[in-house]
């Protein structure tokens, strides 16, 4: 760190918890940078002149004479084209052994887009996992969470989404992620030469768990550059949301703060709407659309994470393992895009209400069938049939590993209707049976 002559300097500490500081100190803003005995810090308090900051790295060793130096400035990131196909920590500092970017200086954490500066979403943006773009069809500007247990795949299904969304710049930004998952999206997207328009944040297990608060700012503030300046379709994934939420929990805890529902803080719904809200489509063609993991505990829904999320955001996917073939699928009773009659038959072919509406009306008459046979009662020939269509449905079109476009989707959705259903049982309009029935 080079110390400056604007930068004030102060060297009496009043009070160390285990994540913050108090001092005494004036002329500071709101999540101003700070570096306290060396270590990155930000200001999240201001009472008077009482000044609190959070330590990023931890208080550990931190005398109450040690020096406070402050920036003047909130934490900024360098932007510019030279980002892609980068690996960056929590600060935006290259850990892939890369040389530091040269580019335009830009603070992070800013405010969302003025709403007269928005446009309605309107575009689709394919991911390549049928089971959402079938079914659950993403607009370019929308905000949406992945629901996942934890022991789910949900980092090779971003993974995927990087590589196969129709997106200009894919921003990807782990938080608590493991070192193996780090490892294996650095050496997927070099492997699939997908470098070039992907930009990644990481916080691992092995940083300070209060470093993951930057992530989402640091790649917002890429994601806002793309966007305005290039005017380009920019995919934000965002992983763990749970894990940053964990991580608001220590800081909050840390100051005193009274806990809100599950130890959560009380701020924890404008914290996170902070982040969904910079989803935007602009009216001259620059989008930012975020896909957001949260992981869910033991697989409640009502825990104040996903709960406060599910207010914020356009809808929900969720994984869940289906047992009949053994592979995770995008459950397409829970998951919903609130957006998605905004591009389906639209920006998609015409019959593709049709398909998504027929599919999940048979998929719910199989499920009522398995519960059936699974209280012993006498299934009939249509409950049979129903269940052969539910397990082939979910092999081709709703595993996450199913890689498909769209329009070979709507024609596998006719094949299956066609292979164990009459015309009548299946129930679509005439004009569309007759345009692209598979006999």
């Amino acid at each position: 760190m080079q110390t400056r002559a604007f930068q004030k300097i102060y060297t009496r500490i009043d009070n160390i918890t285990k994540a913050t500081c108090t001092l005494r100190a004036e002329g500071v803003t709101n999540e101003e940078m700070a570096y306290v005995d060396g270590r990155p810090a930000q200001v999240v308090k201001i009472s008077g002149d009482q000044v609190t900051l959070q330590v990023f790295p931890g208080t550990a060793g931190i005398a109450s004479d040690s020096e406070v130096v402050f920036t003047g400035a909130p934490p900024t990131l360098k932007v510019g084209e030279a980002l892609k196909g980068r690996f960056f920590d929590a600060y935006g500092r290259p850990i892939d052994g890369g040389p530091e970017v040269d580019g335009e200086v830009r603070e992070i954490g800013g405010p969302s887009v003025n709403p007269v500066r928005r446009k309605q979403p309107s575009e689709l943006i394919a991911t390549g996992i049928a089971g959402i773009d079938l079914n659950n069809t993403l607009v370019t500007g929308q905000k949406i969470p992945f629901f996942a247990d934890a022991d789910q795949p949900y980092n090779q299904v971003m993974a995927t989404v990087a590589l196969r969304a129709q997106a200009d710049v894919i921003v990807l930004g782990g938080m608590g992620m493991s070192n193996d998952d780090y490892l294996y999206y650095r050496n997927l997207f070099e492997n699939a030469g997908a470098t070039d328009r992907i930009v990644s944040f990481m916080n691992t297990t092995e940083n300070p768990p209060v470093e993951r608060l930057l992530v989402p700012d640091m790649c917002l503030a890429a994601a806002e550059w793309f966007a305005v300046e290039r005017k380009q379709k920019v995919l934000v994934l965002l992983s763990d949301m749970t894990l940053y939420a964990d991580a608001l929990a220590i800081v909050s805890n840390r100051m005193d703060q009274i806990p809100s529902k599950d130890s959560m803080p009380g701020s924890l719904y404008s914290d996170l709407a902070k982040i969904y809200e910079k989803a935007v489509q602009f009216p001259d063609g620059g989008s930012i659309t975020i896909i957001a993991v949260t992981t869910l505990s033991g697989g409640d829904i009502t825990h104040a994470v996903p709960d406060n999320t599910g207010y914020i955001t356009e809808g929900q996917l969720y994984l869940r393992r289906d047992t009949d073939i053994a592979k995770v699928i995008v459950d397409p009773f829970r998951s919903l895009s609130r957006l998605k009659q905004l591009v389906t038959g639209k920006k998609t072919r015409e019959d593709h209400a049709a398909v998504m509406n027929t599919a999940i009306r048979l998929y719910a008459d199989a499920a009522n069938a398995k519960t059936k046979l699974e209280n012993g009662f006498e299934l009939t020939d249509y409950d049979r049939r129903a269940l052969g269509f539910a397990k082939d449905y979910s092999a081709a079109l709703l595993a996450i590993d199913v890689n498909i476009g769209i329009e070979k989707m709507l024609d596998t959705g006719w094949e299956l209707f066609a292979k164990y259903f009459t015309k009548d049982e299946v129930g679509a309009k005439r004009e569309l049976m007759d345009k692209y029935w598979k006999a």
